[in-house]
């Protein structure tokens, strides 16, 4: 019998639908006097065309910057108010903003995201002072070594399918797209129609639903995205990408093509991470603050306690369409990248033909249904839960995540591992500091080679 705290234990969760086509769950949790509000649009960088890619990270920020009825100098106030928080993320399948406060703060958190949703005034002045912010992003993340390695490595392993470039979009794009493409993606995906709010917290489940009709049924339906994406196709052989900056560090990644949530392959793919790098949770919100439980896992026994790489790190995430399994590798200083590359190819390359052991998928599960009592922990991460679920794989799925992790057997890991970590699937990116080439060069290591 699974232990109390787990998914099943949650309180139920109300769906209901407005005459607009405004999806609406709320879910009564009344461990603390706070409301979390969250509102998803079901478009993220994956539906944007050739020459606007980071439109909808852009439009995002403009939706803080005053809507008709809320002058910007406002809008934080609103929350701030009631000692709460708000803010908003853009992903690869879907964009969401939040506010989470004290309950007596419901109607006004409601009204936020109604206005969103359809008074957005995206001023000119405000839209070009945004572009310089958008770009400086853009290039602080350029100037972090390990996350332009991971740009570099997933357009180079995602040829056609638009999963293959960054949510915040390519630099040219950003510095020539105008006011009129902003505003026309906001009016075209922004709609009830195309969008869920998820209201958690000390609430009564009647008073939601009373308050959304109020604020959002005078707005016009619009139209779901259904807009379909390219396929990738099937990869032929492996592919490499080789950066090489200034820095103090290298890193090593490898990427492989992972399945959608919705696929047989995911849970068992989500275990094998688990057992090769530790468990990690499904909550994009929080899943990546502190370290997994990583002392017994396959990659870091073989790297990190070797003294090869300082640290290592998986990421399989749920997704419409299938997307990448990365492995990510820092260097050790000294330590030739070619050696990170080969131990780790050989580790992986054991998993897949010898499989995994029944003790290691069970360890697997215990800390993959550990994390997911931890990110329930909290009436925003819950909300985050139902929404981000809802969005990528249907209303249901976020509570039968523990029942799929339970059903995962040793068999069907060791089967993943055999088809999916294959040497002509895989993508390698490295990243080598000039001073460590300049170093390796006239190393003893290098010399004796």
């Amino acid at each position: 019998m699974p232990a109390p705290g787990t998914l099943r234990y949650l309180p139920s969760v109300t769906e209901e639908h407005l005459a607009n086509g405004l999806k609406v769950l709320v879910q009564e949790v009344r461990t603390a006097p706070l409301a979390s509000v969250w509102c998803w649009y079901k478009v993220g960088s994956a539906d944007e065309g050739p020459g606007l890619t980071g439109v909808s990270h852009w439009v995002e920020h403009m939706n803080f910057k005053g809507t008709v009825n809320i002058p910007r100098d406002r809008m934080k106030g609103i929350v701030e108010r009631f000692g709460g928080m708000w803010n908003g993320y853009t992903w690869i399948d879907q964009t969401t903003y939040v506010e989470t406060a004290a309950a007596q703060a419901l109607d006004q958190m409601l009204f936020i995201e109604s206005e969103r949703m359809t008074n957005s005034v995206f001023d000119p002045h405000e839209c070009e002072s945004e572009r310089t912010v958008i770009i400086s992003e853009l290039q602080g993340g350029e100037n972090d070594p390990e996350q332009l390695l991971d740009t570099e490595a997933t357009a180079t392993a995602l040829r056609v399918h638009p999963y293959g470039h960054p949510t915040l979009g390519w630099l040219q794009d950003l510095q020539s797209m105008t006011r009129d493409d902003l505003y026309q993606h906001y009016r075209r995906f922004y709609n009830p129609a195309n969008a869920t709010l998820v209201v958690v917290g000390d609430v009564d489940t009647a008073d939601v639903l009373r308050r959304a009709e109020h604020h959002f049924r005078g707005i016009a339906r619009g139209v779901p995205n259904v807009s379909a994406r390219p396929a990738e196709p099937p990869q032929a052989g492996e592919r490499r990408v080789h950066l090489e900056r200034e820095g103090t560090t290298a890193y090593l990644k490898l990427a492989y093509p992972a399945p959608a949530v919705a696929e047989p392959d995911f849970f068992p793919a989500l275990v094998l991470d688990a057992v090769l790098t530790g468990a990690k949770g499904l909550n994009l919100w929080c899943a990546f603050r502190g370290n997994p439980p990583q002392r017994r896992a396959r990659l870091y026994v073989a790297l990190v306690e070797r003294g090869l790489a300082s640290a290592v790190s998986g990421a399989i995430l749920p997704t419409i369409d299938p997307f990448l399994y990365s492995l990510t590798f820092t260097v050790t200083d000294g330590v030739p990248v070619e050696a990170v590359e080969e131990t780790s190819l050989a580790e992986i390359e054991r998993v897949r033909t010898e499989g995994v052991s029944v003790v290691e998928v069970q360890r697997a599960k215990r800390q993959l249904t550990a994390r997911l009592v931890f990110e329930t922990d909290s009436v925003t991460n819950i909300a985050h839960q139902l929404g981000y679920f809802a969005t990528v794989g249907g209303v249901g799925l976020f509570s039968r995540l523990q029942t799929c992790i339970d059903a995962v057997t040793a068999d069907q890991v060791s089967e993943v591992a055999r088809r999916r970590l294959t040497p002509t699937l895989r993508t390698v990116g490295s990243f080598r500091p000039f001073d460590s080439l300049r170093s390796l060069r006239t190393s003893p290591l290098e010399t004796r080679r």
